[in-house]
């Protein structure tokens, strides 16, 4: 029985001695989505002892916890085709395995990864960033790290480190809603229906029984067996023909850096989900028999936090098609794709169309001050929380964009930490991102 107690308490003090440990990284990637793989890959790929942090027991971030399907490049950049390629970041995202792919594909690099790692915050030496705190399964650790990027989504490092940010259109500080996405099957697969947007769903290709599916939407709302802030119901090719993703769930006035409206966000969007798929049943041909296949584990989060940077992507370079020597992304077409704050569908035109449409914008670029805070050292941040208005943060948040700026911060990272200086006086176009 001694040596049994014995063998626990030499168990437990690994364990303590584990916890108290303090590992040391070149680069510390904070978030294990398409703009930490991007970061964590690229800062490796440069030579850095890089190690990628990520809360969940998944990489993937919303392509894979959120089930975000289809995966938008709309960006020219080849180092994120060659991961979005290796890992299954497609037209269709593949939910079940990107994750486990995105995984070998940083340890081939040279990367660390540690999954169910809670980032609690930046560890601090006066203005610089030297570490993060991190909550493990073991308990508290400390990492240290000559440049940590913060690819949370929230920006939640930078936030703790004092970065001033905006959150919030101007006027009545609103942001785009959450939204869950699922996929459906038990549907006809040779009588599949897709619509991809709000145009779509009011034109000659989506015509069901004699009436467009804008028009059946609308009726069912206004028959109260849906919500009025669903507006459009999208449904998406799956990877297979079987299958389709639905994205038409929707809450407005609920912010997703607040656990209590994630917690409202959560559920509400789950219930909608269950009516949508009543609608389809009522009125697709071929739809009698959809049943719900997959939902995800989190629901999707498109704004919050937009940190104040060295340089800013504004509303006038995207619709512009503004050029940038310092690139990190380049060529990013999107559409601004603001989803109502206030209401269903898209925020511009909103008041001269059921559902409004997208404003539609020139290729431009995404400049490295974007990413590089004004005051706090050896910090960058990358995906959706960089320095950005209301406006081109709507075009600028797609995966394949938010890859493209991890990618630029894992370049820059790395050179910081290979020439001994900051981040903020890295020079982006030495960085050679697009050969």
């Amino acid at each position: 029985m001694k040596s049994i107690f014995a063998a626990f308490a030499a168990l437990a003090a690994v364990a303590c001695h584990a916890a108290a440990e303090t590992a040391a990284y070149d680069v510390i990637v904070a978030g294990g989505g398409p703009a930490g793989i991007g970061a964590g890959y690229m800062a490796a790929k440069r030579g850095a002892k890089t190690l990628v942090l990520e809360k969940s027991g998944r990489l993937g971030g919303m392509g894979v916890s959120a089930l975000v399907s289809p995966f938008s490049v709309a960006t020219a950049s080849p180092v994120v085709n060659h991961i979005a390629g290796r890992i299954g970041f497609s037209h269709s995202v593949d939910f079940h395995m990107a994750d486990v792919r995105a995984f070998d594909l940083l340890k081939e690099t040279g990367a660390d990864v540690m999954l169910h790692a809670d980032v609690i915050g930046p560890v601090m030496d006066g203005n610089r960033v030297t570490g993060l705190k991190v909550n493990c399964a073991e308990g508290v650790r400390e990492f240290k790290a000559k440049v940590v990027i913060d690819a949370t989504g929230n920006g939640a490092v930078a936030a703790a480190a004092g970065v001033p940010y905006d959150e919030g259109r101007a006027g009545d500080g609103l942001v785009q809603p959450m939204s869950i996405m699922f996929t459906v099957g038990g549907f006809d697969p040779k009588r599949r229906f897709l619509c991809y947007s709000e145009e779509d769903a009011r034109s000659k290709r989506c015509i069901v029984a004699g009436r467009t599916w804008e028009n059946i939407v609308q009726e069912e709302i206004a028959a109260g067996r849906l919500p009025p802030e669903v507006g459009v119901i999208r449904l998406y090719p799956g990877k297979t023909k079987d299958l389709a993703v639905v994205n038409a769930t929707q809450v407005n006035g609920l912010f997703g850096s607040r656990s209590a409206d994630l917690t409202k966000a959560e559920i509400a969007t789950r219930k909608q989900a269950a009516q949508i798929v009543e609608v389809m049943r009522r009125h697709l041909p071929g739809y009698k028999n959809v049943r719900i296949s997959d939902m995800p584990a989190v629901v999707g989060v498109r704004e919050t936090r937009r940190f104040e940077g060295v340089d800013r992507l504004t509303t006038e370079d995207v619709l512009s098609g503004r050029r940038r020597e310092d690139a990190v992304a380049r060529k990013c077409s999107f559409v601004m794709d603001i989803h109502n704050p206030a209401g269903a569908g898209q925020a511009h035109g909103h008041e001269k169309a059921v559902t409004g449409g997208a404003r539609r914008v020139k290729p431009y670029d995404i400049p490295y001050g974007a990413l590089v805070p004004k005051k706090i050292d050896g910090l960058l941040f990358c995906g959706r929380c960089i320095s950005a208005t209301h406006e081109a943060l709507a075009s600028c948040r797609v995966m394949g964009n938010a890859m493209a700026t991890g990618v630029g911060a894992g370049a820059a990272a790395a050179e910081a930490v290979k020439k001994g200086i900051d981040v903020r006086a890295v020079d982006a176009k030495s960085l050679h991102l697009f050969d």
